[in-house]
């Protein structure tokens, strides 16, 4: 038997119904001890195995008597649906997802084996113990503890755990929205990472609740221009073309535009600090104003007030003394919601008229309404169990699986409940050296995710198939369909 890991006195049985017991405070830790030890590294362009740790799962839900299905696009990138049927039919059903990859880790650089899953001084540590492993383990652990009590959520609990996130999601969540969309009839929203970790600032302990997604615009820059010698005068250099245009991309200040999510997150974030809100015609330079007075909590908010885009690499030449004929450039573009025009547009105004560009990943903006049951329940569930924090709206500045999902009209929330202590850099883990997570967090976790689901926060019936999508159709800079997190 593992070592036993409870928590600590008086809540071990933190449910609405005192239904938790404490297997589960072990088996949360276990469960993520083990997935961190299959190594499921995604080194990208289909180099990837998530078939173990899918088999984990599987056989953990079948133990518990919940059906697992194992899907696969391209052999050994698997992937595991289940669902739990709820007490109401009626309720639009709820997807909690998680992806099962990992991104790579260098052993050398590392304080313990990146897939050693050892436990530590109260600590998990390795690859996925933050991203996201430790939140397969809660849904899995949690869903065995149902089992176990006989509980079943007010509405549809649609689990998946999915291949391919850390890529393109291409074996993953995209292959389950175009091959298999009926395993999610019914969900009308979806709670997965990245959100709902303690965040300290000023002496207030923050809970950004994730209610948005800036997207995914990963660009191609060509530049094409004469070649020749390298002692010659050329007015014609494309690596000159292009490292002027990276230059002017790297220089840009886009302006501020706030989308609701980031407008109730900074609302919210003013109100804690006694600060006034923004008007409804707040320029640029009121929203930098009001972001310098928040000290630590300005974090949460700043890299989604506006577009971006990073000149990330450059490739041009092979001889010194030899121009070359093109050079190309990569881009880390992201996109607001309802700013996605705007991009395109400074994109080329910025690149002029030497350089080309195009997409080479692209995926659509999302967000979600923060006065939903959902937000709401998941909100009352973190200050019930940290009283005196705070939940907060927040946007994501990167993306996740709930992307590939909003394709089925599935509204898309980030929520991996962790309490953390002062001082432990969680966004600092993600894709990090290091990557632990402590025990203590896990047991919250636990207490959390069961309070929020099952006071159920339906927000009504199931989306149409054919109704809402936040994708665009492409346009003449698309290389690539879209598809990916």
């Amino acid at each position: 038997m593992a070592e036993r890991h409870r928590p600590e006195e008086g809540t071990a049985t933190p449910g609405p119904a005192g239904h938790l017991d404490a297997q589960v405070f072990d088996e949360v830790v276990t469960a993520t001890s083990e997935l961190i030890r299959l190594d499921t590294t995604n080194r990208g362009g289909g180099d990837g195995n998530e078939r173990q740790a899918a088999e984990y799962v599987a056989a953990g839900l079948a133990d518990a008597g919940i059906e697992p299905r194992l899907l696969e696009k391209k052999a050994g990138r698997t992937n595991v649906v289940a669902r739990i049927e709820g007490t109401d039919p009626s309720a639009g059903a709820l997807l909690l997802h998680g992806h099962l990859d990992v991104v790579p880790a260098q052993a050398e650089d590392w304080s313990v084996h990146p897939f050693s899953g050892e436990v530590r001084d109260g600590v998990v540590w390795g690859r996925g113990a933050i991203d996201m492993k430790n939140a397969d383990a809660m849904a899995l652990s949690l869903a065995r503890a149902w089992s176990r009590a006989g509980v079943r959520p007010p509405r549809d609990i649609v689990l998946a755990f999915t291949a391919d996130e850390e890529d393109s999601a291409e074996f993953g969540s995209d292959f389950l929205v175009r091959e298999h969309p009926e395993l999610f009839e019914g969900c009308t929203e979806g709670i997965s990472e990245s959100g709902a970790f303690t965040f300290h600032a000023g002496g207030m302990r923050l809970y950004p609740v994730a209610a948005g997604e800036r997207g995914t615009a990963w660009l191609k820059l060509t530049a094409h221009g004469r070649a020749g010698h390298g002692s010659k005068v050329n007015r014609a250099n494309a690596v000159s073309r292009l490292a002027a245009a990276a230059h002017r991309i790297g220089e840009y200040a886009w302006p501020v535009r706030l989308t609701p999510t980031v407008r109730a997150a900074l609302a919210r974030l003013a109100q804690l600090h006694g600060l006034s809100p923004l008007g409804p015609d707040a320029k640029d330079a009121d929203v930098d104003a009001l972001l310098a007075r928040l000290g630590a909590a300005a974090a949460l908010v700043e890299p989604t007030v506006r577009n971006s885009a990073n000149p990330t690499v450059l490739e041009a030449g092979y001889k010194v003394n030899v121009i070359p004929g093109t050079a190309t450039a990569r881009v880390d573009g992201r996109m607001l919601p309802g700013a996605e025009e705007e991009f395109h547009t400074t994109l080329d105004e910025l690149t002029g008229p030497d350089v080309h560009w195009e997409f080479q990943h692209r995926e659509v903006p999302l967000q979600a309404p923060v006065d939903s049951p959902l937000f709401a329940a998941m909100t009352e569930a973190l200050e019930h169990f940290d009283p005196g924090a705070h939940a907060v709206p927040y946007c994501m500045s990167g993306g996740t699986d709930a992307k590939q999902f909003s394709r089925l009209g599935i509204v898309g929330y980030g929520f991996t409940p962790l309490k953390l202590p002062e001082g432990f850099d969680y966004q600092a883990l993600f894709h990090g050296v290091d990557e632990r997570v402590p025990v203590e967090a896990l047991h919250f976790g636990i207490r959390v995710l069961d309070r929020a689901l099952l006071a159920g926060g339906t927000r009504g019936t199931a989306p149409d198939p054919g109704g809402p999508s936040t994708a665009r159709s492409p346009s003449a800079h698309d290389a690539t369909a879209p598809s990916g997190g």
